[in-house]
């Protein structure tokens, strides 16, 4: 946008960002296309977990942060406590903090008046040799994949011919702009300036455009130095995704490739399964952003699709000193591979920032401790806020961790977490067994301190069908069973046509079904209804 402060006209780039952990990847692309950040704070929250974890990433890139405390309306709030809070925990001087109201429209006017003060402008040679970097992608039907650039020095203009760093491919730009807040075309783009860049021929494939790839003008590539850019967001929760009906696969197809065009962080692998047919297995950064592809799915594409519950990566190594890491729940190694190969199994651990009013510290601890976690601090930083930190295993973190953390808190904690490397586990395949064939579309890998056999196959016994023939139901965790639920067959009364007949008579009728019963349960097979999966794997 364009704002006009004391008789001059300032260009500001201006970026939201998500608030959820999950999207960190996101956070950090936009603030590299930034010079600084505003600090918000809610007046009747105070600093939250967020707040801590977005500061240190902020002043970790040397952003000037400006500091804005929201929501001083509301009857809770309590600015001083907010303005206290950011002072101590991130030395911010609270006397250039502003005040506002987004509700009211209370002092919002003082918003970019501080941002032009407070922020410095940003520099660069513009008569140097170009160097760009790609801070986002996306793609258009009609135009191909579509850059966000911010560019550090030179200039960049329609006709230019440009090289990748990274991939060492070559292109011809057709058309810059800035963000207006669509696309405005200009005729040139200068050090400093944020905007778009469209190829001509246009760049079909958004694989090509790596986030954080440094371009510059064909011939002056010895010139220039590769900008730091960013790690590629790595997936942390995998789930397997099966259309209901066999014949929508290829349109199901078609709706994930083109969710993917816009959400370079998703990682697809095909897959297949006895139980529920040809599907994928699908990797994402954390259960909102799997949550979301989903709903886009069903709300954008219609699609009917069977997700299973998420699972965390593991890593096995093994005695030759080789070691894979493995997405997929039916490949982990069996009981007889490990006692033979197998030297140790790890599963990923986070480190959890949580911030709490000090009523529910009690009840947060609890929780923590009761999902494998190991206290790591416990800092007040004010007389009534707490923050905890705790080593988490991924996996507990991601079967609904923060929605108990909520119940546990009435709403009022908040989490953060980031990545804290592997960890030896005493970890297990949990199968189901239907009369002892594994179905291997609910296969788990869990710790072995988690009993959770007993609760699966009287969940599982609800949604399949009575059969002509006994259904055994079993929950095997690598060798050993350690649950078992029977469905009994549809039975005939064969003693109905007898009256005041012998007890010898009686037992005869009812051994000779009782082996008419033996001889169909060897040749049937239970057929389960795509209906069981989804009321089973239903959350």
């Amino acid at each position: 946008m364009i704002y006009k402060y004391k008789g001059d006209d300032y260009l500001l780039h201006l970026v939201d960002t998500p608030g959820h952990v999950d999207f960190r990847a996101e956070v950090s692309r936009s603030y590299a296309s930034c010079g600084g950040a505003l600090l918000l704070v809610d007046a009747s929250q105070g600093v939250q977990a967020q707040t801590v974890a977005n500061f240190y990433l902020a002043f970790s890139q040397g952003l000037k942060l400006v500091p804005v405390v929201n929501k001083v309306d509301l009857p809770s709030a309590d600015a001083d406590r907010a303005l206290e809070q950011m002072q101590t925990t991130f030395e911010l001087n609270s006397e250039k903090a502003v005040l506002v109201s987004a509700k009211t429209g209370l002092n919002v006017e003082n918003v970019l008046p501080a941002v032009i003060e407070q922020v410095p402008a940003p520099e660069g040679d513009s008569g140097g040799p170009l160097r760009l970097l790609l801070v986002d992608s996306w793609y258009s039907n009609y135009k191909g994949v579509i850059l966000l650039v911010r560019i550090f020095d030179g200039q960049v203009r329609a006709g230019d011919q440009v090289i990748s760093l990274v991939t060492g491919l070559k292109y011809t730009v057709g058309e810059v702009g800035i963000m207006y807040p669509d696309q405005t075309p200009q005729s040139v783009l200068r050090a400093g300036q944020v905007g778009y860049i469209i190829f001509n021929p246009g760049m079909k494939k958004i694989s090509e455009a790596k986030v954080g790839d440094t371009y510059t003008t064909i011939g002056s590539e010895r010139k220039v130095e590769l900008l730091p850019g960013f790690e590629e967001p790595k997936s942390m929760v995998f789930v397997a995704a099966f259309p209901v009906d066999q014949s929508d696969y290829q349109h199901l197809e078609d709706s994930i490739n083109q969710v993917m065009l816009n959400d370079r962080s998703v990682t697809v692998q095909k897959e297949s399964s006895e139980a529920l047919g040809a599907g994928w297995r699908l990797g994402f950064l954390g259960t909102l952003h799997c949550s979301v592809f989903e709903d886009r799915l069903r709300q954008e594409h219609g699609a009917s699709i069977i997700i299973t519950p998420p699972s965390v990566p593991f890593k096995v190594m093994y005695r030759d000193g080789t070691e894979t890491i493995v997405e997929n729940p039916n490949l982990f190694p069996d009981t007889d591979m490990q006692h033979f190969r197998v030297a140790e199994l790890q599963e990923p651990y986070v480190t959890a920032t949580i911030t709490l009013p000090e009523e529910y510290l009690g009840q947060v601890i609890v929780l923590c401790e009761a999902n494998r976690g190991e206290q790591k601090e416990l800092s007040f930083f004010t007389s009534t806020q707490v923050i905890l930190k705790y080593d988490l295993p991924l996996a507990q973190l991601v079967d609904d961790f923060f929605g108990k953390l909520k119940g546990a808190t009435k709403g009022y904690a908040s989490l953060d977490y980031e990545d804290a490397g592997w960890r030896r586990s005493n970890i297990v395949k949990l199968q189901l067994l239907v009369n002892k064939e594994p179905v291997d579309a609910v296969a788990r890998v869990v710790h072995n301190s988690q009993r959770m056999g007993r609760a699966w196959v009287s969940k599982f016994k609800e949604h399949v069908d009575r059969q002509m023939f006994e259904v055994v139901i079993q929950a095997a965790a690598g060798r050993r069973i350690v649950a078992r639920e029977t469905i009994k067959p549809f039975r005939k009364d064969v003693l109905q046509k007898l009256h005041a007949s012998d007890a010898s008579r009686r037992r005869k009728l009812l051994e000779k079904q009782k082996e008419g019963r033996k001889k169909l349960r060897a040749v049937g097979n239970v057929v389960i209804d795509h209906k069981a999966f989804q009321g089973f794997l239903a959350k």
